[in-house]
């Protein structure tokens, strides 16, 4: 409509990246501001991977469709320059002891249900342009990248006796919309940006091509402590139906009491872009809607504006079939065996973890201990949690 882009309805999903057939369409390229931040010894730059990278990087070095290459991202990142290499999974553990909390605070209490999952920016943009009536349905929680900035710049710069103002936080991103969220001002701390410079997957695939180093023959690494150690269900992230389905496996055991005889939540996954299911924990049933793609999720915020919803929990993603097909990731030019193999990777990632509940991760366990004290503590949401605004539809 012959505006700038900053002042449209645009939430900045990036499909029209993915699918633009020119590649006239591209994201804010922002490889030369993590070179110059690596080559400035004044300052501790780390980085930190979303799950949807490590099922997806391999593509762009030639590997088939599906291939986990978190070890080879590791070790390559380790030799771009940065002072740690964390895993944003990290964040998400926090998030799902966070939004497990929210949600049974809200089933308990008699507070606004259904609640929505809050993890994808893009599709939090879409609510407060579109819907701006609904805004005290989604969950409060920060989304996973900007909770682990948060983290490195307290938790992580009191034990290595650092100053915040010198920690770079770099993320890789399988989205754009990461991009436009780091810099919203209610995401900041003391004025300073939680997270400082998002780059998507293909940004990453450049920068390791600069770099030199012939990917496919580096040896596999493990992240760094205390920030890198996660549980299986955190890596689901990258997938739609998986950040509701690693809440559940929190929520179930704190309300129950009990230990999940079956880990994995089978009528939350799929492909489809608008699903429904229920979960039974203890007497309560649990109903679930799971929508990716924004026209999907205008759906169910009609249902819940016109009093129509019997959900207790929502999941949103504004890309089809979640973060493994988002704006940053490898062009898949529509091609859904692709996505689909990168969903079956995120799946196996997960099985192969000696942990797979994030309230069992013993080092979220020490930062609650340490620092953070109960979830959904006083302090947990100060540092943790958001607010949204209503916006213009234009």
């Amino acid at each position: 409509f012959n505006l700038p882009m900053v002042e449209t309805s645009c939430t900045y999903c990036g499909q029209c990246v993915q699918v633009c057939p020119t590649a006239a369409l591209t994201e804010v390229n922002q490889i030369q501001d993590v070179w110059t931040a690596l080559s400035d010894p004044s300052k501790h730059v780390i980085v930190q991977t979303a799950p949807a990278v490590r099922v997806a990087l391999g593509e762009l070095f030639g590997m088939e469709a599906g291939t986990v290459v978190t070890g080879k991202m590791v070790a390559a990142l380790r030799r771009m320059g940065f002072a740690a290499v964390f895993d944003t999974d990290f964040g998400a553990d926090v998030t799902v002891m966070e939004e497990a909390s929210e949600l049974i605070d809200r089933i308990n209490n008699n507070k606004t249900l259904p609640m929505l999952t809050s993890c994808c920016p893009a599709w939090v943009k879409f609510i407060e342009h579109q819907f701006p009536e609904l805004l005290e349905v989604p969950s409060t929680c920060k989304s996973p990248h900007i909770m682990f900035g948060v983290i490195a710049k307290t938790y992580y710069a009191e034990k290595h006796g650092l100053n915040p103002e010198d920690i770079v936080v770099v993320s890789v991103m399988p989205c754009v919309a990461k991009k436009a969220e780091a810099k919203r001002p209610e995401l900041t701390k003391d004025e300073h940006e939680n997270v400082d410079i998002v780059v998507t997957t293909r940004e990453l695939a450049k920068m390791i091509k600069e770099a030199g180093l012939k990917f496919e023959s580096l040896p596999d690494e493990e992240f760094d402590s205390p920030l890198g150690k996660t549980s299986g269900a955190s890596v689901l992230f990258g997938t739609s139906g998986g950040v509701i389905e690693a809440v559940i496996r929190t929520a179930h055991e704190w309300i129950t009491g009990k230990e999940l005889e079956k880990i994995e939540f089978d009528q939350l996954r799929g492909m489809g872009g608008l699903r429904r299911a229920s979960v039974q924990i203890g007497d309560k049933e649990i109903k679930i809607g799971i929508a990716s793609g924004l026209g999907n999720a205008r759906e169910l915020l009609e249902e819940i504006r016109d009093g129509k919803s019997q959900y207790t929990a929502i999941e949103i993603m504004a890309c089809p079939s979640g973060c493994i097909a988002g704006g940053g990731q490898p062009y898949h030019h529509n091609n859904y065996d692709i996505v689909r193999k990168r969903q079956q990777a995120i799946y196996k990632e997960d099985g192969f973890k000696p942990v797979r509940k994030s309230h069992q991760n013993t080092e979220i366990q020490k930062l609650y201990q340490e620092f953070l004290g109960e979830p959904f503590s006083e302090k947990a949401h100060e540092l943790l949690h958001t607010h949204y605004e209503a916006r213009e539809r234009i």
